[in-house]
């Protein structure tokens, strides 16, 4: 069972923005991972009004539940990261989280999608996983 990032060379280079082209997997436990917002544990909003730190607290919410079902940022196969009222102002904060996130594992493949609102109206970002593992 294996993992693989596709980054075509005949492509632009994706990875510096917090994405790899496509994953190729072969294992044999797919884990769906919610969408995760900027909550903490007492439903207290991390970050206000600031998207870098509620990404970050999203991604931690992230790699949480990804621990919890025994995966890790490694075995990442798809994000996709929703943004309410997207601006270009908003990629390099939040693909520096996203950086911060993977450290020096290859970035998933990932769907950046800019959306009116979320659950609640403090919600800046929310952003959802697929990861696959072996057992």
């Amino acid at each position: 069972m294996s993992k693989a990032t596709i980054n075509p060379e005949t492509l632009y280079g994706s990875t510096q923005f917090g994405f790899s082209h496509a994953v190729k997997s072969s294992r044999a436990t797919t884990v769906h991972c919610s969408g995760q917002v900027a909550w903490d544990k007492d439903y207290n909003i991390v970050g206000g009004d600031d998207i870098a730190a509620q990404a970050r607290q999203a991604l931690s919410n992230l790699k949480t539940v990804l621990a919890d079902a025994g995966a890790s940022i490694d075995d990442i196969v798809r994000l996709r990261t929703y943004v309410v009222n997207h601006k270009p102002e908003y990629l390099e904060p939040v693909g520096m989280a996203l950086a911060e996130f993977y450290g020096d594992t290859t970035p998933a493949a990932n769907t950046w999608i800019g959306v009116q609102s979320l659950a609640m109206p403090e919600f800046l970002i929310e952003i959802e996983a697929t990861a696959e593992i072996n057992e």
